[in-house]
């Protein structure tokens, strides 16, 4: 009975590592930023980490490849336990933490295919602790289920393969889009609501300076506040959250004023997303002023987005001869959207049919982009 709960905790923890580090290696960019939240100065306070969030990012996830491989193959068993220990106890730490002060909304567990709440993700990590501990207590039972070259030779292509395709990636677009900005998807539809959804539950909390000290009030305590209390400020406490659209903070600014509705009826629309001018790759930027003139003459629309200010979007208009007006959304939103800065979306009457990173642009195919389609 214990090896036959060894080796299912064995399969079991190598197969979730596995699924769960070739979802992220899919889109190590898009796991990076959720590492870069956890750095940010609300979390953890390490804003120095941040910089390296891309290159610890791409390290953990073909980590989390290679470990399940070893673990399934019987690669250094006692190694590999020991290792798959520090890994969950840490991950571990960051779900509970992010759930206890409810700082990060999604750990990014398994990116954007599966969305799993702060304690759902801790409930999850406790499940594998479980397994991997019984896999720790077990270590003999753990034996390799190959020859040593055999199982040397899986390890070692798990490694190169794992790696090929983060480098691939990187230099394209994810293999599979699980985000709401897929081609296909529709943004308009993707920011509807449906009727009867859950409405959220807010509550509003005052705030009043009390003998120096900021404290909150509730509605039903403003008769409380003590004399001489001055006011200052108001915010909204969510107390039971409703329905959120998949596409909810998407803006196309311009002049203080959001032209989505108008933009996304154009049947031939190109878009050039950059969410940080200053950080966009150069040569990835010097292609898109040939990438303009080829979509005007085939009567296409082209824009660009950012959320840069307009001191960054002169000096880019200028710098890389961009002859588009300069829309503005917020960074996170852009950064769902394409995972390459800059990056083009082609748009049909609302409808995504085409995305591409800077270096495929190729590929870009303007004439399959017809008003009929």
């Amino acid at each position: 009975m214990k090896n036959i709960i060894t080796q299912f905790s064995r399969l079991f923890v190598g197969v979730l590592f596995i699924i769960s580090g070739l979802i992220k290696l899919n889109d190590p960019v898009g796991f990076s930023y959720k590492l870069a939240e956890y750095f940010s100065e609300p979390v953890f306070n390490m804003p120095f980490l941040e910089p390296f969030a891309l290159s610890l990012a791409i390290f953990l996830v073909i980590l989390e490849v290679v470990l399940g491989v070893m673990l399934l193959v019987g690669y250094k068993a006692s190694q590999t336990i020991w290792a798959l220990l520090i890994l969950i106890v840490l991950f571990t730490f960051l779900t509970f933490y992010s759930a206890y002060f409810d700082v990060v909304k999604d750990c990014g567990c398994f990116g954007d295919a599966l969305h799993l709440t702060p304690w759902n993700s801790f409930t999850k990590d406790i499940v594998l602790l479980f397994f991997i501990l019984i896999l720790f207590f077990n270590q003999k039972l753990v034996k390799p289920l190959f020859s040593t070259s055999v199982t040397n030779i899986a390890v070692y292509l798990s490694v190169a393969l794992s790696a090929f395709m983060a480098y691939w990636v990187l230099n394209h677009n994810p293999i599979k889009d699980f985000r709401p900005y897929k081609v296909g998807n529709n943004i308009e539809k993707g920011m509807e609501i449906p009727e009867g959804a859950p409405k959220s539950v807010v509550e509003m909390i005052f705030i009043y300076k009390v003998n120096g000290v900021d404290k909150e009030f509730t509605e039903k305590d403003l008769m409380n506040i003590p004399e001489g209390a001055v006011f200052v400020d108001r915010k909204d406490k969510i107390i039971t959250e409703g329905y959120v659209p998949p596409i909810h903070d998407f803006t196309m600014t311009k002049d203080d004023s959001d032209y989505k509705e108008e933009l996304l009826k154009e049947p031939k629309l190109l878009v050039f997303v950059t969410y940080d001018l200053a950080k966009s790759n150069p040569e990835g930027m010097k292609k898109l002023a040939k990438v303009t003139a080829d979509a005007k003459a085939k009567g296409y629309k082209v824009i660009a987005m950012t959320a840069s200010g307009t001191d960054e979007i002169a000096k880019a208009k200028k710098d890389y001869k961009l002859d588009v007006d300069f829309y503005f959304c917020d960074a996170t939103t852009l950064k769902t959207i394409e995972r390459a800065n800059p990056s083009i979306v082609v748009i049909q009457k609302g409808t995504i049919v085409q995305k591409l990173h800077y270096n495929d642009l190729d590929k870009l195919q303007l004439s399959d982009v017809a008003y009929g389609i």
